[in-house]
């Protein structure tokens, strides 16, 4: 899956930019059907699945799309284009298919040659819609190059240039980001020199730190000479987004598989407050093997506990302020249970359908006094079934089913909200839900 190489070979400083956030705003895709999801759902008595699905399950992931398919890709990155435009949120997709990928190593596969690459990367295009989508474009296939001829190596640089071109082409709104190693591979002159080669003038930036566990601050610290470097060639405007999905803990030996020093790192956002970063991303999925103990891409709990396991809780969010209006609103449906007066708390829920299925946020807020647990209940509509949870615990599947708090977001301060979610087949619940704090 994600290719990897050693950290010697393996996937600041002028100011640039402002403190402010980058060119992307909006909350990142969870999917509902990655291997941690489907692992917690099978493995509800295990000791490790607690920490493992609040930790990591419940947080966005980047999608791999590693296997040479072009008859089925369309599909496949449509479905999943679908529904995360259901959710409204970004996904994030990895596109891994460059031939000669990993020059052999661990993850060596890829598309057989150039002509069927691009084949299958306009295939894929197709399938992105017209709504934001991050695309993380090729991992190490600029950092490293050393299998490669010079001629290979402009035919590559050919090649993610086209491919950068074919995206844009099929989605103007697609931000796609190309490879740019991390701060302890290639210098920041040397990566920069890279990405021009690569087209990096007709794509969004680079990101960083998908094949290696460096710290955020000393990414950030390379990405801005990466974009001065960038600015003295004439390139402007290029930002950078980090992988944090395993930068939590300590640095050194490149392989996960062998580590138990690692963490996760800054849970996945948007919100970054430096305007030369646009996220903070898991590129790499937490508990996917690196190939060295076990198969490049495999799901290994143990890696995941490992990672999770002492990390901090993720976060929680305060309820959006708004602004009384000026007119009267026009009439909506009633909330799903009437904010308290006093104590207590009231439970807010958004539904998103599709043809099979849903998924439901609820937001849970307290009232004028902090809460130390609660439950919300909701009623499913006949054929409806509960298929996945996340920052919560299910009783039951279908019917009323009834949510609990997990560890670390029970205690709620008064007026202020946690949020929780759930998938289903068949149709989404109605906007009424009972909450007891």
């Amino acid at each position: 899956m994600a290719a990897v190489a050693a950290a010697t070979v393996v996937g600041v400083c002028l100011t640039v930019g402002s403190a402010s956030a980058g060119t992307l705003s909006g909350s990142l895709y969870r999917d509902p059907s990655s291997a941690v999801v489907r692992w917690v759902a099978a493995n509800p008595g295990d000791s490790r699945t607690a920490v493992i699905r609040d930790k990591i399950a419940s947080q966005p992931q980047a999608r791999w799309f590693a296997n040479f398919n072009p008859s089925t890709v369309q599909s496949e990155v449509s479905g999943h284009i679908g529904a995360a435009n259901a959710a409204g949120q970004i996904p994030v997709l990895a596109v891994y298919e460059i031939t000669n990928r990993d020059c052999g190593g661990a993850s060596a596969g890829g598309a057989p040659d150039l002509n069927q690459y691009q084949t299958w990367v306009s295939n894929f295009a197709r399938g992105l819609g017209n709504q934001t989508v991050i695309i993380i474009l090729e991992t190490d296939s600029l950092a490293l190059l050393t299998c490669l001829s010079s001629g290979e190596i402009s035919a590559r640089n050919e090649a993610i240039s086209t491919a950068t071109r074919t995206i844009k082409s099929a989605n103007p709104n697609a931000k796609v980001y190309l490879d740019g190693g991390h701060s302890t591979w290639n210098s920041a002159g040397e990566t920069a020199n890279r990405l021009r080669a690569a087209g990096v003038q007709y794509a969004d930036g680079f990101f960083t730190n998908v094949s290696n566990y460096n710290s955020t601050s000393g990414e950030a610290n390379f990405g801005r000479n990466v974009i001065s470097a960038l600015n003295g060639m004439g390139i402007s405007g290029k930002r950078q987004v980090i992988d944090t999905s395993r930068n939590g803990g300590a640095s050194g030996d490149w392989c996960g598989d062998d580590n138990t020093d690692r963490r996760i790192g800054q849970y996945p956002t948007t919100s970054t407050g430096d305007g030369n970063i646009d996220a903070y991303l898991w590129v790499k999925p937490p508990g996917e093997a690196d190939g060295c103990r076990y198969t490049a891409g495999s799901f290994q709990p143990e890696l995941a506990f490992s990672l999770a396991n002492g990390a901090p809780n993720p976060p929680t969010t305060a309820p959006p302020t708004t602004t009384p209006p000026t007119t009267t609103p026009p009439t909506t449906p009633p909330p799903n249970s009437s904010p308290p007066t006093g104590d207590g708390c009231y439970a807010d829920v958004a539904v998103n359908q599709w043809a099979e299925g849903f998924t439901a946020t609820v937001t849970v807020t307290a009232g004028k006094s902090e809460i130390n647990g609660w439950k919300v209940t909701v009623e499913l509509p006949a054929g409806a079934a509960v298929t996945g949870t996340w920052n919560a615990q299910a009783s039951g599947t279908s019917g009323t089913v009834q949510f609990t708090n997990v560890s670390y977001n029970g205690r709620v301060a008064g007026r202020q909200s946690t949020t929780f979610g759930f998938q289903g087949t068949g149709a989404g619940p109605g906007r009424i839900a009972v909450c007891v704090g």
